[in-house]
């Protein structure tokens, strides 16, 4: 049963505060796919990529917001860029909970979460460990519970796309399983 914050979509002021944060990172305009990056900044380094893959940045996003929110997530230099997210995904799962991270049930959850204002990260881990999975930061939204349920909560994200809002189902599309076989968790964390 949905809370009827899902319901009514409700966004408390502490959720305007963090929509407005995570506006201010301005995703779209930085983490641009197949360059490199500072993960700090998403800003370009100019040094060529020279291995194969789209060289996306959707953990090194999530892992810059959160630091500058005040929450840790495994990050750089504790794990290098490369298939960061299913790094963060296990994190989340093994050592989140005793650094303040909680698991959510599902989609209605984090939105729950967002619009209360914490901090919550759709997580996809590959099932190959090989290949990249995705990471991304679900945005306070006034969705009802039917979109929610037909398209998952608004996120933020670097990926192939950079999104300051996008609908889960289709930010996670480039991994279809994750929306199709309902594999996107939901984790989150309170901001002081």
């Amino acid at each position: 049963m949905q809370t009827a914050a899902a319901q009514a979509g409700d966004i408390s002021e502490a959720g305007k505060r963090l929509a407005e944060k995570l506006d201010s990172f301005e995703v779209e305009k930085h983490w641009p796919a197949g360059q490199h990056i500072n993960w700090e900044t998403g800003v370009p380094t100019g040094v060529p990529e020279k291995t194969e893959g789209k060289h996306t940045h959707c953990s090194a996003f999530v892992a810059s917001a959160a630091k500058q929110l005040g929450v840790y997530i495994l990050r750089p230099p504790e794990h290098g860029q490369k298939l960061l997210a299913n790094a963060q995904s296990k994190w989340l799962a093994s050592e989140g909970p005793a650094q303040g991270w909680l698991q959510l049930k599902d989609g209605f959850e984090a939105q729950n979460a967002a619009n209360a204002g914490k901090l919550v990260i759709a997580s996809y881990h590959n099932h190959h460990d090989d290949k990249p999975g995705h990471v991304a930061i679900v945005r306070p939204s006034a969705k009802n519970t039917e979109t929610i349920a037909e398209e998952g909560p608004d996120i933020v994200q670097a990926g192939e796309h950079n999104y300051n809002v996008v609908s889960t189902k289709k930010g996670f599309s480039g991994h279809p399983a994750a929306w199709r076989d309902n594999e996107i968790e939901y984790y989150a964390h309170n901001l002081d």
